[in-house]
Order: C-alpha cells, then sequence, then structure tokens
C-alpha cells in the first residue's frame, strides 16, 4: 500500500498492487474516521452530476480537462503510479467553485479520475472507458446510457 496523494480535507488516496497485469494497481482511499473504500466509476460520475446541476459552466470546463488528460495519460510503468498532470493550484484555481456542490472535493476527483485513467491505460492500452463516460456525460446523453457505461464490468 502506497499513499500516493493527500487532499487539504484529509482524504488519502492510496494505490495497492493489483494483479491484472505487471504494473497493475487499484485505488482506495480513506475519509478521515471511515474505512478504506474503492471508488468506483458510478460515484464520480454521480458527484459530477450534482456539480453540473449547480455550476454547469465550470462543470463542463472540468470534464473538458479531464478529456484532455485521457487523451494524453501514459501507461504506468510501476505498481505505485505517478500523478501525470494534477496541479492542486491549478485545480483549486479554476474549478474550486465546485467544491460547494457534492459529495467529493475537485481536488479529490481530479486525483482519482486521473489514477483510474492511468490504470486502464496500464490494463488495457487501447481501452477508452474512461473516455466514453466522458464524452458521454459532456454531449448530454441520458443517465441510463451513463450508467451503464460507468457500471460495465
Amino acid at each position: 500500500m502506497s499513499l500516493i496523494y493527500k487532499t487539504l480535507d484529509e482524504v488519502e488516496i492510496y494505490c495497492f498492487q493489483g494483479r491484472k497485469s505487471q504494473y497493475d494497481f487499484i485505488v482506495k482511499y480513506k475519509e478521515p474516521n471511515k474505512r478504506l473504500r474503492t471508488p468506483k466509476h458510478i460515484h464520480w460520475i454521480i458527484d459530477l452530476y450534482i456539480k453540473r446541476e449547480n455550476n454547469l459552466n465550470i462543470t463542463m470546463q472540468f470534464v473538458s480537462y479531464l478529456i484532455h488528460i485521457a487523451n494524453n495519460v501514459v501507461a504506468s510503468t510501476s505498481s505505485t503510479p505517478s500523478l501525470q498532470f494534477f496541479n492542486r493550484d491549478y485545480i483549486l484555481g479554476h474549478f474550486g467553485d465546485l467544491n460547494d456542490f457534492g459529495e467529493y472535493s475537485i481536488e479529490f476527483l481530479a486525483v482519482v479520475v486521473e489514477l483510474l485513467m492511468i490504470q486502464e491505460k496500464t490494463n488495457y492500452p487501447n481501452g477508452t472507458m474512461q473516455l466514453d463516460i466522458l464524452n458521454a456525460f459532456k454531449n448530454s446523453k441520458d443517465i441510463f446510457t451513463i450508467v451503464q457505461k460507468a457500471t460495465f464490468r
């Protein structure tokens, strides 16, 4: 277990060795006074819905930022990945107003979603699940379509 990042509100984000490939890792997080949890795609997309309903413009800018990452992230060469794009000052400066809405901080979302993108690229080099979810959200696809993409196994 390796601590990858700790948010300003004390949420610890970890990576554990996975089994799908040589450099596979599993993302988990621990909020203060809570147990260790595994983030799922459905969790962060629901949070984006809440943020979008309260601030459409900034949420869609954040989604565009995530799409940029999805298009440019590279596979990890270690089971303890490094963040490739995340910059706390940039995230809080551009998208910090979204912290007023939803369950998760924008800082947490930026880190976790980037790690999930790195995980996908590491295990499935041609995978597009993250990108498909984000593009469907950006293009205002119906909730059923987006939930189907986010919960696909």
